[in-house]
């Protein structure tokens, strides 16, 4: 793991960023860097791979909750509503982590060729899963950032590279987590149809009855596979998912509260300051005066 940690540290040196996140544009990967245990931070994880180089860190989905520590890495398969913090870091050994998207569709093209996942499959649908870190994966990892770095190997070397990467994952421990979903027809693939059909309109209000239909499910089933792969309700994904897209661009634009309020669904200005508060500790005013105020 060290040689992969020096070369993400290294890259955030060169960046002038000793402590918080650099999406690193050449191989499109995130590298995050904390000196101390941070707040607890609410934010959306996409399909995504992330390893942990040195500290740990607490996520939390629903009523799962789990930590992270240095050599563990962690696959999430859906977009997720998460709440998470670092726990384990200190000046001399700051927490390190770098964060891999997954391409989709990348993986459905791989999945047609390999094998079914191997071993005891998992019975556990929750779309988060913690594995020891591959060996092979990050030498695959470490490869790709080395290649990103010039522009000849980055045009010929690092595609190939990223495909291996895409590829391990299907033949690695997160295997069985992946087929579940890339596999047309499971229900892993069906409650990420609808968590794409929630996404895609925000404001558009949620009934459960008429989304299991459209995924093929009754509502029972649908509701209750919904809450195991994501931790939590269709409403209450679908108020997560809000709340974190409505903080967005309070902090990225002068936007009025109650603009923002009714573009992610709200017809209650008040209602959305009232749970706006309870979810981020702050009022969106509040909220916008502290993000100025850094």
């Amino acid at each position: 793991m060290t040689g992969l940690l020096d070369r993400a540290m290294a890259l955030m040196d060169q960046a002038g960023i000793p402590r918080g996140g650099l999406a690193h544009t050449e191989s499109g990967m995130h590298f995050l860097r904390f000196d101390a245990p941070s707040p607890k931070q609410a934010t959306v994880y996409r399909p995504l791979l992330c390893l942990v180089l040195r500290g740990a860190k607490q996520v939390s989905a629903g009523a799962h909750s789990l930590t992270v520590a240095a050599g563990q890495s962690l696959l999430v398969s859906h977009a997720l509503p998460v709440v998470s913090r670092v726990t384990h870091a200190t000046p001399e050994t700051p927490y390190a982590a770098l964060v891999f998207p997954l391409d989709l569709d990348l993986l459905r093209g791989l999945t047609v060729t390999m094998p079914p996942a191997r071993g005891t499959r998992s019975h556990d649908p929750f779309s988060i899963t913690l594995c020891s870190t591959d060996p092979a994966m990050e030498d695959a990892l470490t490869r790709y950032l080395e290649q990103c770095t010039g522009d000849e190997t980055r045009q010929f070397l690092a595609p190939i590279t990223r495909q291996e990467i895409h590829a391990r994952l299907l033949l690695g421990p997160h295997a069985d987590a992946l087929q579940k979903l890339l596999w047309h027809e499971t229900t892993a693939s069906r409650i990420f149809q609808a968590t794409r059909e929630i996404q895609s309109d925000l404001s558009r209000t949620v009934v459960v009855g008429e989304l299991a239909g459209r995924v093929g499910m009754s509502n029972s089933a649908f509701f209750e596979h919904f809450k195991a792969v994501t931790g939590t309700s269709p409403l209450q994904y679908q108020k997560d998912l809000r709340l974190l897209h409505a903080r967005d661009a309070l902090r990225s634009s002068s936007t009025k509260v109650s603009e923002v309020a009714f573009r992610v669904g709200y017809e209650s200005s008040a209602q959305f300051s009232r749970e706006y508060t309870r979810k981020f500790g702050l009022s969106p005013r509040q909220d916008r005066a502290a993000l100025a105020a850094e």
